[in-house]
C-alpha cells in the first residue's frame, strides 16, 4: 500500500506542469514620458510578445482635460496569434480584434422599430 501511494505522489510530481528553465529575453524595451503629460512605451519579448501604447491629454470640453490612449498588444494563444489594438477615452474603451466575440445580427422587425423611433418626433411626457 505504501508502495503505491508514493507511486502516486511520483506520478503527480512528474505529471505537474514545469517551470521554462530558461529567462524569456527582453528584445526590445522603449519608454517615453513627457512633462506634458503624453507618453509611449514598448517591448517585444523572445516567446512572441509585444506590446506598445501611448497617450496624451485631450481637451473635451471639460474644467480639467481627458487622458486619450491608443495601443496594441499581441502573442501566441493555444489557438494561434491573439492581436488586439485599443483606444480609450471619452467614449470608454474601444477593443478590436478578430478573437473577439461578436453581437448577432438585430432581426430585421427590431430594426425597422429602431429606425422608426429614431426618426419619430418625441412624444410629450405625462405626469
Amino acid at each position: 500500500m505504501k508502495i503505491i501511494v508514493a507511486l502516486s505522489l511520483l506520478a503527480v510530481a512528474f505529471a505537474a506542469p514545469q517551470a521554462p528553465t530558461e529567462p524569456i529575453p527582453i528584445l526590445r524595451q522603449d519608454t517615453n514620458i513627457n512633462p506634458d503629460g503624453s507618453y509611449q512605451y514598448s517591448y517585444e519579448t523572445g516567446n512572441g510578445i509585444s506590446a506598445d501604447e501611448s497617450g496624451s491629454l485631450k481637451n473635451i470640453g471639460a474644467e480639467e482635460p481627458a487622458l486619450q490612449v491608443a495601443g496594441q498588444f499581441q502573442y501566441t494563444g493555444d489557438e494561434g496569434p491573439v492581436q488586439l489594438r485599443y483606444i480609450a477615452n471619452e467614449n470608454g474603451f474601444q477593443p478590436e480584434g478578430a478573437h473577439l466575440p461578436t453581437p448577432p445580427p438585430i432581426p430585421a422587425d427590431i430594426q425597422r422599430a429602431l429606425d422608426y423611433l429614431a426618426t419619430a418626433p418625441p412624444q410629450p411626457q405625462r405626469r
